[in-house]
């Protein structure tokens, strides 16, 4: 604000008076209630938090995202992962026709779709590239370009296996995007991430990574930050810094601490994304994401499922895929028989009661649904109950905004 006009929000604040900050500055005033910082005292403000997240999670029919996990094998094993690797595993001629058909009954209940976001996981998705990721990317995406819908696609991987000849077939068939993990910097991540005990990844996934890049690909690397990671991350920079800055456009740098980071540096990590941001990259802290309401995870919203290689249906890729936790199952029709978990996830939402009493909930949602599943019955907080830490995220979400 003006520091003139800050004072004058002040004093009405002090005096709890904001109808003399209309008699003095009408158009101040009009502008706070039309952002919302100015709220009548009958307003319910947390029914229009979830009137609004009930619009987007459960009622709109415009977007559809599909995950698709080829397999749940891995040419790497990392230490903090929490999957469990399955080496056999890998999708069937049955069960790929299976997401064909499940995608023309979807195409033919859902009218209004305009957008449709097809992701892929696992494991390792490029592992088996060309007998089940290749079939379903020829048969899905003409669907889409003849029935004129957005199409994007994109892949969580390692990179290890990208080429020129992959880049030409997701070129053709409508992939755009690629998330690709490096754990620190060459040495580091060549301890964790490795083809063998003499043969480290980083050196091979730097240049997949560039290669995506010089291809017009959209290329998110994420760096997994654990303590021992943190002092050489910022060598990380001298292994792009030659890129051209129409280049570094399609580049984006995202810092997620591993889950079995107990120590907090979180002012450490800062410290470095301001180093990426100085140095003209993009970076982000945990993937910023300013409004988790209006863009709230994929698992929280009812057009979303992840088909797994075997036909069973879960929404949160971040766990586990056992079968004991599966939320409903491919048929050989294509339709998803969804099970009681499913119902649980999308009924999960504003059970918490310290949520509905935060300043922050419009813009934290409350976390995911798969937390509030994991904390059923028990009141919990995403950010420990710390207003510090909920200052911290305000202020971080509006230096990204302006950044």
């Amino acid at each position: 604000m003006d520091p003139e006009l800050f004072e004058l929000f002040q004093a009405s604040r002090r005096e709890d008076d904001f109808e003399e900050l209309f008699n003095i500055h009408p158009d101040f005033h009009t502008h706070l209630i039309e952002k919302g910082f100015l709220v009548e005292n009958e307003t319910d403000e947390i029914e229009n938090v979830k009137n609004l997240v009930r619009q987007i999670d459960r009622e709109n029919e415009s977007f559809y995202q599909l995950t698709v996990n080829p397999t749940m094998n891995c040419n790497f094993k990392c230490w903090y992962c929490y999957e469990t690797h399955i080496k056999a595993s890998k999708m069937s001629q049955e069960t790929i026709l299976s997401v064909i058909k499940f995608v023309d009954n979807l195409l033919a209940e859902k009218k209004n779709l305009e957008y449709f976001h097809l992701s892929w996981f696992g494991g390792e998705p490029l592992l088996y590239f060309d007998k089940t990721v290749l079939p379903l990317l020829e048969e899905i995406y003409p669907k889409m370009q003849e029935r004129k819908i957005g199409f994007t696609s994109g892949f969580t991987t390692n990179g290890l296996l990208i080429s020129q000849k992959m880049l030409d077939s997701c070129r053709a068939y409508g992939v755009n995007y690629f998330q690709i993990t490096l754990d620190g910097h060459r040495e580091r991540h060549n301890k964790v991430r490795y083809v063998s005990k003499e043969k480290g990844s980083y050196d091979e996934i730097v240049a997949n990574i560039i290669l995506a890049i010089k291809n017009a690909f959209t290329v998110s690397v994420r760096l997994n930050i654990s303590e021992e990671t943190i002092e050489t991350l910022p060598q990380i920079i001298d292994d792009f810094i030659n890129l051209i800055d129409t280049d570094k456009k399609f580049l984006n740098f995202s810092f997620h601490e591993v889950w079995q980071e107990k120590k907090d540096i979180h002012a450490d990590v800062q410290g470095i994304v301001d180093l990426f941001r100085e140095k003209g990259f993009n970076a982000l802290y945990k993937g910023m994401n300013l409004d988790t309401v209006r863009n709230s995870c994929y698992a929280d919203k009812n057009n979303h499922a992840t088909l797994n290689y075997n036909g069973e249906v879960f929404k949160c890729t971040a766990r586990d895929f056992e079968s004991k936790s599966k939320e409903g199952q491919l048929n050989e029709k294509g339709i998803i028989e969804w099970n009681d978990k499913f119902e649980d996830r999308m009924n999960s939402k504003f059970k918490n009661p310290p949520c509905l009493d935060c300043s922050i909930l419009p813009i934290c949602n409350g976390g995911c649904s798969q937390q509030a599943i994991e904390h059923k019955g028990v009141d919990y907080c995403v950010n420990n109950f710390d207003e510090n830490k909920k200052l911290e995220i305000i202020k971080d979400k509006f230096l990204y905004a302006i950044s």
